[in-house]
């Protein structure tokens, strides 16, 4: 499967992607990826949550557009801002809502915030 993304995206490229959107014909690409036993859908899925490259299905095309992504640094300074706004009853129960949690839904919160450069 990766090698037929790549495919995909070197085709993209070739075409001015990212900075453009690009199409290409739906039932070509539909071929092409049966002829390599792959299911289209999954390829696309997958371009989603590893590239960042998003894809909208037509009849006759397939749209491809980038996600735009967001920074780190500037999420973690709105949440700065955020917490330096809450109301002393508000931070007591976030407080009392974390200490309610579960064990695995502590080191879940845990996972996102260390994913997210927050912790």
């Amino acid at each position: 499967m990766e090698k037929f993304i790549e495919l995909i995206i070197k085709n993209l490229n070739s075409n001015g992607f990212p900075e453009k959107k690009v199409s290409l014909p739906t039932e070509k690409m539909y071929e092409l990826a049966d002829d390599r036993g792959l299911s289209l859908n999954s390829v696309l899925d997958q371009m989603k949550q590893n590239y960042e490259i998003d894809s909208h299905i037509e009849v006759e095309r397939i749209i491809f557009t980038k996600i735009e992504s967001f920074h780190k640094a500037d999420m973690f300074t709105q949440a700065q801002e955020m917490l330096k706004n809450l109301s002393p009853e508000q931070i007591s129960q976030y407080r009392q809502m974390f200490e309610n949690m579960s064990d695995a839904e502590k080191e879940d919160l845990m996972k996102k915030g260390k994913d997210l450069g927050i912790i």
